[in-house]
């Protein structure tokens, strides 16, 4: 029998291409059940894995943030998931760190890689001195809300709309503090 060697680690810029194949991919899903139908053909066109790894590669080569982390799931050597963690910039005392992505490919959902995930975005938050932890999570999207709120995760009566293609998108903030 084989087992899978599952760990979770820092990003490199080899790992851009699967990064932006796993987010495009993501991203299709999430605003297609966020629009309650077919996403438009001017959004699908604007949604493409090269731009995707284009600017995730520059994300983990220069970092808007030196803090910053962005740290991939792997499973058999190969890219199951990632997530990026920032430090919030604001007065909050103690300060928020924000997950301002969280993705796992498809194939390799409900095998341990977001909760595995999680937990390195959780202790990178904690070595950045955030109290505390925010994600944004697209309205209708009930699997990522039944993920964070099982994590300890509750809504923060926050929400932000987003214009894709000319259709309004809802996502709404959760938090969660860091013990």
């Amino acid at each position: 029998m084989h087992e899978a060697h599952d760990f979770v680690r820092p990003a490199t810029p080899l790992d851009a291409a699967s990064l932006g194949a796993i987010h495009a991919a993501s991203m299709r899903w999430g605003l297609t059940h966020a629009l309650g139908g077919e996403l438009p053909s001017d959004a699908v066109s604007q949604i493409l894995p090269e731009e995707f790894a284009r600017a995730w590669k520059h994300a983990i080569m220069s970092p808007p943030d030196p803090r910053a982390a962005v740290l991939v799931a792997v499973t058999d050597g190969a890219v199951a998931g990632f997530t990026a963690v920032y430090p919030l910039e604001t007065t909050d005392v103690p300060p928020t760190a924000e997950i301002t992505a969280f993705e796992v490919e498809p194939g390799h959902t409900r095998a341990g890689h977001g909760s595995r995930l999680l937990a390195a975005a959780s202790d990178t938050a904690a070595e950045l001195g955030a109290a505390g932890l925010t994600v944004w999570i697209l309205a209708g999207d009930d699997a990522r809300t039944q993920f964070f709120a099982s994590a300890g995760f509750a809504p923060a009566g926050i929400r932000r709309i987003l214009n894709v293609a000319g259709h309004n998108v809802v996502e709404h903030g959760w938090h969660a503090v860091l013990h």
